[in-house]
């Protein structure tokens, strides 16, 4: 296990990642040895599944695999160059088959192959040197009985000049290598004991939670001792903030983390998400329960923040004042308040929180910046199955993200130092990210309204697309928002965005009969999309709407096409599969929208995400209750955090996938509309249309 990456994200928080504990170079030996046989006594299975634990302790696999299992491959890149993990299955000719037991241990506690070369200290031997006797037999014959052999030659390391001499690890060995295995304290109890042997040995944290010296040496490898203090105390590790782990939350919070990838403060994301699905969401409860003991124990380091010490309130932490008021507030308003909410609340078991998140005030904001140039995954466990992302934000200049992630570190009581723009650049320079979205659609950036002379307008009338109920209740019947349909408030590609939507009118609507006005039109989706009542046309917020759009008409013209209006189309010839519709909904939608179609709430009864059907959701006069319109928005918006696509992640699902869902839940039970008779008086209806 690689407990030492150990993240939480911001969006995911990153307590650490990279693979520090890089891969054991082990050697193939050419001697007479013969590979043992698999083992066929029920002692001889019982060390084999044995073996299997302490291998998903270590976490093996996840340097060790690049393709077959165990059979090495993967390049790892460290300070000094780069090295590829070995094969360690029992082939004979390119794997450790005929290692006996004794050279393996000298490998593992030592770094020295069969043939006698030094291995390079990315392999953590040095943390292994700790494991017991009887732990590192029981891993040989799972290694030699219980993995399929592979024959796959090993790659050479990469190594720049000195560190490509390997005799002189011989020094470093002498230096800085105590191959003494754990020692009990006498002091503590069985509980603290185990959780010390494994963070110290299996589970290598130092390997990226505790300060490397001049020598790329560990400072410390336990917390005994003058230099105890350094131990797990945080480390930069590949552009990751590896955070302190030292007096890391409640046991249940951490044991909980490793176990599921989330708690209350955190989803860990990363190279730790596969750590989690690997490795520690298979380890014991009591295994968790002793690592988090041990971490829990340990003193705060010098430069740690304090961890939380009661519950996250059961009530969110307020809106921020500056939300609306600043670049920065209306940037995450733009790209992060649909999964991150305006309280920094995230959806609980989907998308993390920002407010008590470590990650977020960290000292070293390298994480942040990573993740959001580079995008962010949830792990994959048995208790959350489904994998949610965010997309890498690369393509928002430096400043833009200087000024969101200021926002962030400065909101809900984080009180962290703004990021600036040199150092997003830096960091940029570093990863030089790319991204897979080709769409030529240009976003509107919400933070340009406020250098407008009527901003305050401007931002009243965005308000008012994105919180439609709760600032016009007497015009909203149910708890949709413009923004439910019109995705970021408008400005998302094929999520119905408000760009130059009014240079097309006052223009024809069949559906009416007659030319409307863009007024007509929103009043259109009072009464249809959110079954209320029509706005007054001459009203302050009709007026501040109207120049929100008109401000984001930019300069279109009437006969111009936008890229990225609309939603799309889907082919009318496919014929929909109601129980395929029913079964997608169970499997992408209901995690958001309820089993029943109900919606998501907060505690509070505020809707986060809105119904998609029953007395709380858009009647049968409105666009999206027919099945092509509705299938054409979800192919290319629905799910959200399902893929990396820019700016939610959306979108996935086939072009039949969405046709089926889309028929199952249009004709769920919804509230009628009472001038659907008025509806296509000169123009065909729709073949799709619910009346």
């Amino acid at each position: 296990m690689d407990l030492a990456r150990l993240p939480l994200a911001i969006l995911g928080v990153s307590l650490s990642f990279g693979h520090s504990a890089l891969a054991a170079d082990l050697a193939p030996v050419n001697t007479n040895i013969a590979v043992p046989a698999p083992a066929s006594s029920a002692k001889g299975s019982a060390l084999i599944e044995r073996g299997q634990y302490v291998a998903q302790l270590g976490d093996c696999v996840a340097c060790h695999t690049a393709g077959p299992a165990m059979a090495g491959g993967r390049e790892l890149t460290t300070p000094l160059g780069t090295v590829y993990s070995t094969n360690i299955t029992p082939d004979a000719k390119t794997g450790i088959g005929k290692y006996t037991f004794a050279q393996f241990d000298q490998a593992m506690r030592r770094g020295v192959a069969a043939d006698g070369h030094n291995l390079y200290p990315a392999m953590p031997y040095p943390s292994y040197a700790r494991i017991s006797e009887d732990d590192m037999r029981a891993l040989y014959a799972y290694l030699m009985q219980g993995v399929a052999p592979v024959n796959q030659p090993n790659k050479p390391a990469q190594m720049r000049w000195p560190f490509s001499m390997r005799w002189g690890l011989s020094f470093w060995n002498w230096a800085f290598l105590d191959d003494a295995p754990f020692t009990p304290d006498a002091g503590k109890d069985a509980v603290w004991n185990r959780g010390a042997y494994l963070v110290q040995g299996l589970a290598h944290c130092g390997s990226c939670h505790t300060p490397r010296g001049i020598a790329f040496q560990e400072k410390a490898m336990s917390d005994a001792g003058s230099n105890g203090k350094y131990y797990l105390a945080g480390e930069t590790v590949e552009a990751w903030r590896a955070l302190s782990l030292r007096n890391l939350w409640a046991v249940e919070d951490t044991a909980l983390l490793l176990k599921t990838g989330q708690n209350r403060f955190a989803t860990v994301s990363g190279n730790m998400a596969e750590v989690i699905h690997l490795s520690t969401q298979h380890f014991a409860d009591a295994d968790l329960t002793a690592i988090a003991t041990y971490l829990n124990s340990l003193p705060p380091g010098e430069h740690d923040l304090p961890m939380p010490a009661v519950p996250v309130r059961a009530v969110a932490a307020a809106i921020p004042a500056n939300l609306f008021t600043t670049r920065g507030g209306l940037g995450y308003v733009q790209f992060c308040v649909d999964c991150h909410r305006q309280d920094g609340a995230g959806v609980k078991g989907v998308f993390p929180a920002l407010e008590r998140n470590p990650t977020v005030p960290a000292a070293d904001p390298a994480t942040l910046l990573h993740i959001a140039l580079t995008g962010w995954k949830t792990a994959e466990t048995a208790a959350h199955p489904r994998v949610y992302t965010m997309p890498a934000f690369a393509r928002l200049s430096d400043q833009e993200l200087a000024e969101i992630l200021s926002f962030v570190r400065s909101s809900w009581d984080n009180g962290a130092e703004p990021v600036s723009a040199s150092q997003v650049k830096k960091m940029r320079a570093q990863l030089d990210p790319k991204t897979a979205d080709s769409s030529k659609f240009e976003t509107p950036r919400l933070a340009d309204m406020l250098a407008s002379a009527n901003a305050g307008q401007l931002v009243r009338g965005m308000r008012l697309h994105l919180e439609t109920k709760a600032l016009l209740p007497q015009y909203v019947g149910n708890s949709l928002n413009c923004t439910s349909c019109h995705l970021n408030a408008g400005t998302v590609a094929d999520g119905s965005p408000f760009v130059g939507i009014s240079a097309f009118f006052p223009s024809y609507a069949p559906r009416a009969g007659r030319v409307i006005t863009l007024e007509d039109r929103i009043n259109g989706c009072f009464r249809r999309s959110m079954h209320g009542k029509p706005l007054p046309a001459d009203s302050a917020d009709m007026k501040a709407m109207v120049a929100y759009f008109d401000w984001m008409k930019k300069e279109t013209k009437p006969q111009d096409k936008v890229a990225g209006r609309g939603v799309g189309k889907v082919d009318m010839a496919i014929k929909p599969n109601l129980e395929n519709g029913k079964q997608v909904y169970s499997a992408q939608c209901a995690v958001c929208h309820g089993k029943d179609g109900e919606g998501l709430k907060q505690a509070d009864g505020r809707v986060i995400y809105p119904a998609l059907w029953g007395d709380d959701s858009f009647n049968i006069g409105a666009g999206m209750a027919r099945t092509y319109t509705a299938a054409a928005f979800v192919k290319r918006n629905m799910p959200v955090g399902f893929q990396e696509k820019f700016p939610l992640g959306q979108g996935g699902l086939s072009e039949q996938e969405a046709v089926d869902v889309a028929e199952y839940f249009t004709h769920q039970p919804r509230p009628d509309y009472p001038d659907k008779v008025k509806d296509w008086p000169k123009d065909k209806k729709p073949a799709d249309s619910r009346y």
